[in-house]
């Protein structure tokens, strides 16, 4: 399975339909279309790919061009299970003990914004709570795998499948700029109190640590996610 990244405008979705790569979900601009763009969407209907409308607005928002008419995301489909989304590779991101779902919303934002291939949350959240932290990420469970499952299988399975495990929690000894955050990883961040259990902890392969010198104890959840992910974003695209 591919890497989750976008393809945007016709010539690209093209191109990756002319090289075999999965595509899973293709946005399309309401209303008129251009030549290049109905071929590309009609390339992506024969293949029985999920096409979704969005306004000129959502559009140039959420397309990696400006003015696209059409973009596709390839790599895990939004429903995929856990071990289609390791399969794909990259990044996943592990929620462990999040009490608050707003908080949970925005770190699930924060992360498709990043281009993660999923996100896993170990919460012990009811039906109401799920649904509040999946407004508060303006739904991006739309665009890619949100699960909900045990954090310890998680990383059981991550493990066999070749990913670094890596934790972010206060008792770390680098900082995220000093440790190599690219390639096949579980980021794993613990709750607003507790943080990361420690058997959790313990089998992680490293533990980051942000600085602070302001006299608050530690960062917003959703803040040390940001921090992490933009600086794996850094490294990839040096």
């Amino acid at each position: 399975m591919s890497p989750r990244r976008q393809h945007s405008g016709p010539e690209a979705i093209a191109q990756a339909l002319d090289t075999g790569e999965p595509l899973r979900l293709v946005l399309v601009r309401d209303g008129g279309l251009s030549p290049p763009a109905r071929d590309a969407l009609a390339r992506c209907q024969a293949a029985g790919i999920p096409v979704r409308k969005a306004s000129a607005r959502e559009m140039k928002r959420m397309a990696a061009l400006p003015d696209a008419e059409i973009a596709a995301l390839a790599g895990p489909a939004p429903d995929a299970g856990l071990d289609d989304v390791l399969a794909a590779g990259g990044a996943l991101w592990l929620l462990t003990g999040i009490a608050y779902p707003g908080n949970a919303g925005f770190a699930i934002r924060t992360v498709e914004v990043a281009g993660a291939a999923g996100i896993a949350l170990d919460a012990s959240f009811d039906h109401a709570g799920r649904r509040q932290a999946l407004r508060a990420s303006m739904r991006a469970d739309r665009f890619f795998p949100v699960l909900w499952a045990r954090a310890g299988d998680v990383l059981e399975r991550a493990r066999a499948s070749g990913h670094r495990l890596l934790a972010v929690e206060d008792r770390g000894t680098r900082a995220p700029w000093e440790a190599d955050l690219t390639g096949d990883a579980v980021f794993v961040v613990g709750g607003e109190a507790g943080g990361i259990a420690a058997p959790l902890l313990d089998a992680c392969d490293d533990t980051l640590r942000i600085p602070m010198t302001g006299f608050i104890p530690s960062y917003n959840l959703q803040a040390a996610v940001a921090i992490v992910a933009g600086e794996r974003l850094r490294q990839l695209q040096v």
